[in-house]
């Protein structure tokens, strides 16, 4: 009786199991319980960079890398906006510096040696620590703001600074600042 009883146990766990799909090579069909569903493959466009394609890790919001701005136009779009400006954008720069608490922030160069500090929306996810060096590519909002002196320490210090380049950051600076709701870092 219960050599039955674990047979037929084992005969429902392994139907339940079984998957139904099933997927042709010309026409994409998917079977289901609830009958066949023809899937378009003409209008996937194979040629769009995404984060899926194997080139990027991906971090927060799913993100691809198509019509990102570069660096430079990125840093004349800083240059237009004022401090209070937000505006909706995404760039590809180089990773100059991550955070080495956590990896909760990060700097992307920009043209003339000036960089983007960027911070990760609603403290959700993290980058790598060994992400320095890597290109970036980040969606979010860009703006300018001022950065107090107590702040640049802080920060000076999570970027593991030594105290006396630490003591040198003496007045507040103009910053470019972007929060992040995805990023792409290369592999």
């Amino acid at each position: 009786m219960k050599k039955s009883l674990f047979a037929v146990s084992l005969l429902l766990a392994l139907t339940a199991c079984k998957n139904n799909t099933n997927v042709e090579s010309e026409d994409t069909v998917v079977e289901t319980e609830n009958g066949a569903i023809n899937i378009d493959t003409d209008s996937i466009n194979e040629d769009d960079t995404t984060a899926n394609d194997g080139l990027y890790a991906s971090f927060g919001d799913e993100i691809d890398a198509n019509e990102a701005l570069t660096n430079k136009e990125m840093f004349a779009k800083y240059k237009s906006l004022k401090p209070g400006d937000t505006v909706n954008v995404k760039f590809r720069a180089h990773i100059n510096d991550v955070c080495q608490k956590k990896g909760c922030w990060m700097s992307l160069g920009l043209e003339d040696e000036n960089e983007s500090f960027v911070k990760f929306k609603d403290y959700a996810f993290f980058v790598p620590l060994n992400a320095a060096g890597q290109d970036a590519v980040v969606s979010g909002k860009a703006f300018v703001s001022e950065i107090s002196v107590s702040e640049l320490r802080h920060y000076a210090k999570d970027g593991g600074k030594s105290e006396a380049e630490i003591a040198k950051i003496t007045e507040p600076e103009i910053t470019y600042g972007f929060m992040a709701d995805g990023v792409l870092i290369t592999k």
